[in-house]
């Protein structure tokens, strides 16, 4: 039987990569979305028509009741979820002075609190069968900041900090906590920013001069939750082509 994989916000982008690189590992695959996303049925339907056999379902990650229905419908659907992988995210960029207290709570509701969401359901799961991966998506800018993302970068960074925790009390269990934090990554969102800024802002900040491919963050998530990675716990491990090096 296959081991099954959840991914929040995974439909397009850096999510839809990594469940395409978890199907083709051989785990089953089920992802999250947005209540209210018109598209995910016809995303559905292209993942199908490419092989993939995805589940989606739909779940607000910053509402702890909401994420509580949504693992429960997965396991009775699916089994019990071996590999966790955090990845459903929001920002609201603008400078502290301008920043009101709504869009801090957006994201750090979405991009932290869903992290506590959607862990605390499957973690004593994998603990009790001696066998999980939770796997946390930050960035660059949980490590160095950025202008106009204190929340965002506030988040990001406290991934990392519960990474760490976790990754202490499960560790003789069989399961393992690392983060991620990838750089500028070519996702339709950051393909989507204007040329020029690509070209004299952010492309010259990343000694590589190029940015980042989804399908290598997505490797990177295949070995973290492969069985190769067992001995690796408690990590922030950096993918960001030399942007922010420590």
């Amino acid at each position: 039987m296959s081991r099954v994989t959840l991914v929040t916000g995974g439909m397009g982008g850096l999510g839809e990569a990594i469940c395409i690189k978890m199907a083709n590992m051989g785990y089953a695959v089920a992802t999250t979305y947005s209540p209210g996303n018109t598209k995910a049925e016809a995303w559905l339907t292209e993942m199908k028509e490419k092989g993939y056999n995805f589940r989606a379902y739909p779940c607000d990650v910053a509402d702890y009741d909401a994420a509580l229905e949504c693992v429960s419908q997965i396991v009775k659907d699916m089994g019990p979820i071996d590999v966790l992988v955090n990845n459903a995210g929001i920002t609201r960029d603008m400078t502290f002075k301008k920043m009101d207290k709504l869009n801090w709570d957006l994201v750090m509701q979405t991009n932290l609190d869903s992290v506590f969401n959607m862990t605390k359901p499957v973690c004593d799961g994998m603990v009790e069968r001696g066998w999980g991966r939770i796997i946390n998506i930050s960035s660059v800018n949980g490590q160095k900041g950025a202008f106009g993302q204190t929340n965002y970068s506030a988040a990001k960074a406290g991934m990392h900090g519960f990474s760490k925790a976790l990754a202490y009390e499960v560790a003789r269990k069989g399961v393992t906590v690392n983060t991620i934090s990838p750089g500028y990554i070519g996702t339709k969102m950051v393909t989507a920013i204007a040329p020029e800024v690509l070209e004299t802002k952010i492309l010259p900040q990343i000694p590589m001069g190029r940015l980042g491919k989804p399908e290598e963050v997505a490797g990177l998530v295949a070995y973290l939750a492969s069985e190769e990675a067992a001995f690796l716990t408690g990590a922030n491990i950096a993918i960001n082509g030399g942007q922010h090096m420590q």
